[in-house]
């Protein structure tokens, strides 16, 4: 069994404003993807939608906070929010969901794309490649909070989490850290290098995202106010053999519609 290393959440505090870890992996998530899309767009000659980037990031990082929220609220703890809807902008007390925050950027890069007449497909290709980095580090937040940790388990490396109980578990931050991302960021990566039709390497993401999910939820504790929602699956593998399905049609879909145009 190995110590698990108590790191303080909160990096730094100048009176009321309190700088955490968790709000830093954001942070750098949303420059990394800023500055990767931008780097591809040059290596792509498309230096005119670079002027664009700002306002699309923005409407991104409005979904994605917002889908992740409701999210939260409506896949994870609706019948508590129910009885407190005061209690569902206070994100600062915990619950984001990765898939309502996938939800609410793509709903919000679809909107912005339709307002400026831009290509939906083309925009979500470009911005599944630095995802995995926003995703990884947000993993490591998650460790460092000592929250969604894993099953119990007698595996050497298995932690005692201050908020899990007496027994180790294992440390499934880490090991989704490692799956979403620099697993996840090489397969989009080289992805990236095949001369597929636009809304393909989104569909790529989805699926690549959701078996790497579902596999690893086998080693997460489920969350304690659902349990196993369906037989041995966790509302986080229904989630993602959701977005498997999603992910499978839009592959077909877009080869097939390339196919029949050509």
């Amino acid at each position: 069994m190995l110590p698990y290393p108590r790191i303080d959440p909160e990096i730094f505090r100048i009176g009321p404003l309190s700088i955490r870890w968790y709000g830093l992996m954001y942070v750098v998530g949303f420059l990394s993807a800023y500055l990767l899309v931008k780097r591809e767009l040059l290596r792509l000659g498309e230096a005119r939608r670079i002027t664009r980037l700002d306002s699309l990031l923005f409407y991104l990082i409005i979904g994605l906070v917002v889908g992740a929220r409701l999210g939260y609220v409506l896949f994870y703890n609706l019948d508590y929010y129910l009885a407190h809807p005061l209690e569902i902008p206070a994100t600062w007390h915990g619950g984001m969901s990765f898939h309502g925050g996938l939800l609410g950027a793509i709903l919000a890069g679809w909107l912005w794309c339709r307002r400026h007449n831009e290509d939906f497909f083309f925009w979500a290709d470009r911005f599944v490649l630095p995802a995995p980095i926003g995703l990884g580090l947000g993993r490591i937040a998650n460790f460092i909070n000592g929250e969604l940790y894993g099953r119990v388990s007698q595996v050497p490396w298995a932690m005692v989490f201050p908020q899990g109980g007496p027994l180790p578990r294992h440390p499934s931050q880490l090991y989704e850290a490692i799956l979403e991302g620099p697993i996840l960021l090489a397969i989009m990566w080289r992805a990236r290098r095949k001369k597929w039709p636009s809304g393909v390497q989104l569909a790529v993401f989805l699926i690549s995202y959701a078996l790497l999910r579902f596999l690893v939820e086998f080693f997460r504790e489920p969350d304690p106010q659902l349990g196993f929602v369906l037989g041995f699956l966790t509302m986080g593998q229904i989630l993602s053999l959701a977005m498997l399905i999603a992910g499978g049609l839009l592959f077909r879909w877009r080869l097939t519609a390339i196919q029949q145009v050509g």
